[in-house]
């Protein structure tokens, strides 16, 4: 199967469906994934299949090569519309991460101050108060919550360590609303013939009793975009999108969906 290996420290400006003009900010290897979860949807890919030999970029070679290229774009453009936290894995593993946000920070302000500063996370280290107050720092802590149900992330999102989803819903409440979640739907079965289909009421109405209790200012909902490691999975409707869409607005949170 084809992956996705994204350049470190940074990459693009690339276009995203949801963010506009952002370049990408990676804090994992040029040459291969890390990441707290192994997610059988991942364009990165299986982390079996993708260990880095790499190191990770240090705190200072990220703000050299951030601060280059902001530099570049003041000159010759374009200017972006967020700076993205994303790449081969999970950003809020590095060990230097909150740090790693006050640079940017500083750096975004300098340089492009409209531009948002955006997280792309899984959720797996909000539990730890450092990560938790550096992702309320930034304008966009876009949250992973593909559901509530303890065995349906065993299969779909498979966790590399201890997880405990009750605890990181609570941790997600405790950002008081200053939070993003996003969230997965999609259908089909996986490679081991288990049903991943999550659009339905089994999964949604639980789903949708959590995130009220999280209060996020806004969720994304969203289906596959590219070939995913397990093969055997597919893209859930735009009208099945839709339809979880109204469900939260009836519970008075705004959202969207991504086809």
């Amino acid at each position: 199967m084809a992956t996705v290996i994204y350049p470190s420290p940074i990459f693009g400006p690339v276009h995203s469906r949801r963010l506009g003009v952002s370049l990408g900010i990676n804090l994992l290897p040029a040459d291969g994934k890390v990441c707290t979860f192994d997610c059988i949807y991942c364009e990165c890919g299986f982390n079996a299949q993708c260990r880095p030999k790499l190191p990770l970029p240090t705190r200072e070679e990220v703000r050299q090569a951030l601060e280059t290229r902001l530099q570049q774009m003041q000159t010759e453009g374009p200017v972006p519309d967020v700076l993205t936290f994303a790449g081969n894995g999970e950003p809020t593993a590095h060990p230097h991460f909150p740090e790693i946000i006050d640079d940017t920070l500083e750096l975004r302000n300098r340089y492009f101050p409209k531009a948002k500063v955006s997280v792309l996370s899984n959720s797996t280290q909000v539990i730890q108060p450092a990560i938790r107050q550096a992702l309320m720092r930034v304008d966009n802590a876009i949250m992973k919550l593909d559901t509530v149900d303890a065995d349906y992330i065993r299969l779909l999102d498979r966790p590399t360590g201890h997880y405990d989803v009750d605890k990181i819903v609570d941790a997600l409440k405790m950002m008081q609303g200053r939070l993003v979640i996003q969230t997965m739907f999609l259908k089909g079965r996986s490679a081991q013939g288990h049903d991943m289909d999550n659009t339905t009421d089994h999964y949604v109405l639980p789903w949708i009793a959590a995130v009220r209790e999280i209060a996020p200012r806004q969720v994304m909902i969203y289906t596959i975009d590219r070939e995913t490691p397990d093969q055997n999975l597919q893209k859930a409707t735009p009208a099945e999108l839709d339809r979880i869409v109204k469900m939260l607005e009836k519970e008075g949170i705004a959202a969207t969906a991504s086809y």
